[in-house]
């Protein structure tokens, strides 16, 4: 519906659409922010005041939902995880999941990177996936119908998954073929992996 004319003041319309959202949506606000900021300008271009100024807050409304740039960067590594974590939801076809990580990962560079950091450090996996469980407890499942002669260690074969899955598209993009544009990438990793997948009895619609 057209806005009457009468009301025309559309610089402090954000401001009015910001102070009635709750916690939450301000709270997702900022990290999607944190997560442009770091896709943009690289992990260092992080900070408290930078996402304040590109919300155009104060810092003291940032630093009530994040206590520090620390808490902050943790909250980007959780929703990238969480990202990531769409390839094991089964109610979406596998083609498309697939898909869905081969494109995010090529397109959010500095994220993965920093992810990858945290993947490869010492420590529990869950404090930097925590659906890890969900992960592995969905392979076993999966392959439980298989030779019973044959015993697949689960855990090691979904760090195989995820390593192939984040890390892959980053090496043949930057070192195999760097020219090739993100479509024919996605559509080539796809190809791949179906037929990898397929082999070891993971394949579904």
């Amino acid at each position: 519906m057209p806005i009457p004319e009468t009301i025309t003041p559309r610089a402090a319309e954000p401001i009015i659409q910001r102070r009635f959202k709750c916690f939450d949506d301000t709270h997702q606000e900022m990290i999607e922010t944190a997560v442009r900021l770091i896709s943009e300008k690289g992990v260092d271009s992080l900070s408290i005041s930078a996402v304040a100024r590109a919300l155009g807050m104060n810092r003291t409304t940032v630093y009530y939902h994040f206590d520090s740039r620390e808490a902050l960067l943790k909250a980007v590594k959780d929703w990238s995880s969480a990202q990531l974590a769409k390839a094991i939801k089964l109610h979406t076809p596998q083609h498309e999941r697939i898909d869905y990580i081969t494109r995010f990962v090529l397109e959010n560079p500095e994220l993965i990177k920093l992810w990858i950091e945290e993947f490869v450090s010492t420590g529990d996996i869950r404090n930097c996936y925590p659906y890890w469980d969900a992960l592995v407890e969905g392979i076993s499942t999966n392959l439980a119908g298989g030779d019973a002669n044959e015993t697949v260690d689960a855990e090691v074969l979904c760090v195989m998954l995820l390593t192939s899955t984040i890390i892959g598209p980053r090496v043949f993009r930057n070192r195999v073929s760097p020219g090739e544009d993100t479509d024919a990438v996605v559509q080539r990793f796809r190809k791949e992996q179906q037929r990898w997948l397929k082999q070891l009895g993971l394949l579904r619609a």
